[in-house]
């Protein structure tokens, strides 16, 4: 049975009083919620703790934007798998675009960091997505498959989410359409051995566009940037209401 999971990656924003303060507007908004929906809310390492602590007995889950793959060791600036149990982190996104781009994460690293997730007991967010060069070159489909066979080496695919992420759409207010996106997850989901892993889109998920992407039959969730730093906008992509 797939699973609904809508998680909210905060990024680099948010200091533990602005934690504090989102929690204090957001929570109340849950009450309506379908209990079938999961909530996660991946925020930065600072704030895990208050986060944490905040949501004890809540149906939010914790989560954190990164792992390194070793259990300890010299890694200035890494955080391991240990560190984040502790804080009561229970999923973690590994391979977002940004940390490809930007610093160096590879399909080889991205792997490792997969198998230790599961390893320390995490879920992770598998990100895979193509670039707008790529989708104009016609290449989606293949861009997806490579990072798929690669990253994927030796992980348990019951203990995974993967998030549609084309790059192209994050951040940018150009979101794919809702049939595309749903196109490319069902091609996510054939390349599977397990067809019930949940499968998230991501990429300018807002208020306005939530209903129609999430009545997608492929579409299992949303992992939000932007629209979820603010209460009431991550409340109503919680709060979808799928279109007939």
């Amino acid at each position: 049975m797939r699973k609904i999971i809508l998680a909210g990656n905060w990024k680099m924003y948010k200091t533990q009083a602005e934690t504090l303060e989102f929690l204090k507007q957001f929570l109340g908004q849950l009450n309506e919620t379908p209990e079938d929906r999961s909530v996660v809310l991946c925020a930065p390492f600072t704030a895990l703790s208050a986060l944490s602590k905040s949501l004890h007995g809540a149906r939010i889950k914790v989560g954190a934007q990164n792992i390194h793959w070793e259990d300890e060791g010299a890694y200035t600036g890494e955080i391991s798998g240990d560190m984040l149990r502790e804080l009561g982190v229970r999923y973690v996104i590994v391979g977002h675009s940004e940390r490809r781009q930007y610093f160096g994460e590879t399909d080889a690293t991205v792997n490792l960091r997969l198998k230790q997730a599961q390893k320390c007991g995490l879920i992770p967010i598998l990100c895979v997505g193509e670039t707008k060069q790529q989708r104009d070159a016609g290449e989606t489909e293949a861009v997806i498959a490579t990072q798929l066979e690669k990253d994927l080496v030796d992980v348990d695919q019951n203990n995974l989410v993967i998030a549609y992420e084309p790059i192209w759409a994050i951040g940018t207010g150009d979101t794919c359409e809702a049939e595309e996106a749903n196109r490319v997850i069902g091609e996510i989901r054939k390349l599977l051995t397990n067809p019930n892993v949940t499968i998230q889109y991501g990429g300018s998920v807002k208020p306005n566009n939530v209903d129609e992407l999430m009545a997608q039959p492929e579409i299992d969730g949303a992992l939000v940037g932007g629209a979820s730093l603010e209460p009431d906008s991550f409340a109503r992509i919680v709060n979808f209401q799928p279109m007939a």
